[in-house]
């Protein structure tokens, strides 16, 4: 037997899946046959988790306005991040799998299954809602869950952040075609397939928008989007070495303005001060010429001195963004190289697939490619 695998995301109506309401689609009379896993109050979740980190952030701020006095409504009116997600996964239809008969209890039986392993495997999730519905017409699981990371250098140091929550589960770095989320309700769908090969069902694979591309078609096509995007990434380092090394060189003229100031000054001191008249007073050498001399010579001193701080400061920041700019464009090429080294890779097996294919037949290598992978027992 095969069936599908759905994985949606649900708008999260607490109530609805607890049934504190019930829409026109739900068997009342069925209702009973639900699991309720968990239903916590949002608010006092958010307290469990967060309350320590918002205590200790407040303690650091020197500013009112810049205290949280509650991070849930925070969190409500922001728009980076929602307050929680909401995971609805379903086995099949109602055609094949539906709530009122023997496949849709194998289906209840299934989900159950999943769920019990589903906080174990996502500590970074922290479910407060959580409802196994057989009051519709197939059995369907919603899983309401707050997603946040600990250790956090930026604001509170335990804070929600759907992003570094998968990161943490291992799901980073995703692309526009597959995003993190994406890939973590990959791995979930693939763990609930392991649980439904143990009670005799295949995970059925298709509907997707990769459907008519083998998997290593698929992982070519991943590689060469992440490949553009490098190149992308090296010519944005390229531009931005060139306009620090413009910025260097538009030091020099303020150099050459200095040396000029210098030039003011001859090189015999008998010019620059000459020695004093046969008849001239000592008030009258100071006033009429050392003064005035003394007077050009200081400006100049202060002028040099406050361009050369200033340029010694220009110039370190600058070197100090050449420097970093430059490191930045050398981690970018190197991972360009490895991408490419593994398209070649992904060619080699793309050659010696079609080999198999024409040994064996398309059919039987796209049957052995759509079973799903078991996990060894240690």
């Amino acid at each position: 037997m095969k069936r599908t695998i759905s994985a949606m995301v649900g708008k999260g109506s607490v109530n609805h899946n607890s049934r504190k309401f019930k829409a026109a689609n739900v068997d009342g009379e069925r209702t009973d046959r639900n699991i309720d896993y968990c239903n916590e109050n949002i608010k006092d979740v958010y307290h469990k988790l967060f309350d320590g980190a918002l205590e200790r952030y407040n303690a650091k701020q020197t500013r009112d306005d810049r205290r949280i006095e509650d991070y849930y409504e925070k969190i409500r009116s922001c728009k980076q991040e929602k307050p929680f997600h909401e995971l609805i996964l379903q086995i099949g239809d109602k055609d094949n799998m539906g709530a009122t008969t023997e496949n849709g209890e194998l289906a209840k039986q299934i989900l159950d299954e999943y769920f019990r392993g589903f906080q174990e495997r996502n500590t970074s999730l922290r479910v407060f809602s959580a409802h196994l519905h057989m009051d519709e017409a197939t059995p369907h699981l919603h899983i309401d869950f707050v997603p946040f990371t600990t250790g956090s250098k930026r604001g509170l140091d335990t804070r929600v952040s759907l992003k570094q929550a998968l990161a943490a589960l291992g799901f980073k770095g995703g692309t526009r075609g597959m995003t993190e989320w994406n890939q973590w309700v990959q791995a979930e769908k693939q763990a609930l397939a392991e649980i439904m090969l143990n009670h005799g069902i295949e995970w059925e694979q298709k509907g997707t928008h990769e459907k008519h591309l083998s998997v290593l078609d698929f992982e070519k096509k991943q590689r060469a989007e992440e490949v553009e995007q490098l190149n992308t990434e090296i010519e944005s380092a390229k531009k931005d070495l060139l306009t620090v090394e413009k910025q260097l060189n538009q030091t020099v003229p303020k150099l050459k303005n200095a040396e000029k100031l210098a030039q003011d000054f001859p090189d015999d001191l008998d010019k620059i001060l000459p020695e004093a008249g046969a008849f001239e007073s000592a008030k009258t050498y100071r006033e009429k010429k050392a003064k005035h001399v003394l007077e050009k010579a200081v400006r100049l001193i202060k002028s040099l001195h406050h361009s050369l701080i200033d340029l010694q400061a220009e110039n370190r920041d600058l070197h100090a963004k050449f420097d970093r700019k430059e490191n930045s464009y050398a981690r970018v090429s190197e991972h360009n190289k490895k991408l490419l080294k593994e398209n070649v890779e992904l060619r080699e097996d793309s050659k010696k697939l079609d080999k198999l294919k024409r040994a064996i037949g398309e059919r039987k290598v796209s049957k052995i490619l759509s079973r799903p992978q078991h996990r060894r027992s240690i």
